[in-house]
């Protein structure tokens, strides 16, 4: 029986799994972190034990690979990491297909967890959706007719960088404003970090974020999307104010794609969407004013959480041998 060695390359795990044609159950699982001072070299090397740990000498039919950063879909070269060095211009297809000597396929992360959502999760039965990831960064991909759509050099479905406050902060990209300096993990907490320094600089009295500091033990430097969230959720006010912001940022930005392209569905996956109700009815609220009336669309939760990229990529594996 044949059988998919699916590959997920992310901004801070490394995972991978093996998975029969047909079945939805992995047969092998196995993932690790990054190390801090991961580089292109230890990353392959973590990837390779891996995949020795779960194939112990077989061989798999083919390989679908999801990478966390900018891929030519065609020839399968990695552009580059935004998180990890030295993936610059990487034929990641081409050093896989010689060293396993099977098909392989490899696509950018956001690309494959809206393959593996359509494929698997919530997108089932749906011919139009456009999945968005919030987490390390924020991306999107879309499925346009029921197929994967790349735009025309892979560069489609960048919701992240889509600016939505021109006066905004400054973006990682350059730009001001973009939904991924509002809304992405690691800008959150950077957000919380410089309200509650200002504000512990002016000793105006007012004591905001106490739940957040207790989570950190008033180490800032420890804040986290996700403890944000958290604390959001236990009522803290300073909190719950970076997440609002966060979900506004991302509610215009769905509302501006529903304009412009009309899916039937956003599936939002990622770890800030484990965020409460509150983060969900903001998002949909905003969105629905941001879009026209006659514009109908569903926001949903992502089902196959951290796994999207994993079955995504498994989708791909079965691509290359039909």
């Amino acid at each position: 029986m044949a059988f998919i060695l699916a590959l997920d390359f992310g901004g801070t795990k490394l995972a991978a799994a093996t998975v029969n044609a047909g079945s939805r159950e992995w047969l092998r699982y196995e993932r690790c972190l990054s190390p801090a001072n991961a580089d292109v070299l230890s990353d392959l090397d973590i990837m390779r034990s891996l995949i020795d740990s779960l194939l112990k000498g077989s061989k798999p039919s083919a390989i679908g690979v999801s990478f966390g950063g900018p891929v030519d879909t065609a020839t399968g070269l990695v552009r580059l990491s935004h998180h990890v060095p030295g993936w610059e211009n990487i034929p990641l297809k081409d050093l896989l297909e010689e060293e396993y000597r099977v098909p392989v396929s490899v696509d950018n992360d956001a690309n494959v967890a809206a393959l593996g959502e359509h494929r698997f999760g919530a997108g089932q039965g749906y011919e139009s959706l456009f999945y968005i990831t919030v987490s390390t960064g924020v991306g999107g991909g879309w499925i346009l007719n029921g197929k994967p759509w790349r735009g025309a050099s892979g560069m489609a479905g960048e919701i992240g960088h889509m600016v939505v406050d021109p006066y905004g902060p400054v973006c990682l990209c350059g730009k001001r404003g973009c939904v991924e300096r509002l809304a992405s993990g690691p800008y959150m907490a950077q957000n919380a970090r410089e309200i509650l320094a200002a504000e512990s600089l002016s000793r105006k009295g007012v004591v905001r974020g106490e739940i957040l500091r207790g989570l950190v033990g008033d180490n800032l430097s420890l804040l986290t999307g996700q403890l944000i969230s958290q604390a959001a959720v236990e009522g803290d006010n300073l909190a719950q104010e970076v997440l609002q912001k966060a979900a506004w940022a991302l509610g215009v930005g769905i509302g501006n794609v529903a304009n412009l392209m009309n899916p039937q569905r956003f599936v939002l996956g990622g770890g800030v969407t484990k965020a409460g109700e509150a983060f969900w009815q903001v998002v949909r609220r905003v969105a629905r004013e941001t879009a026209l009336p006659e514009v109908n669309f569903e926001i949903v939760r992502a089902v196959l959480g951290d796994d999207a990229p994993l079955w995504g990529a498994v989708a791909l594996g079965l691509e290359v041998l039909h």
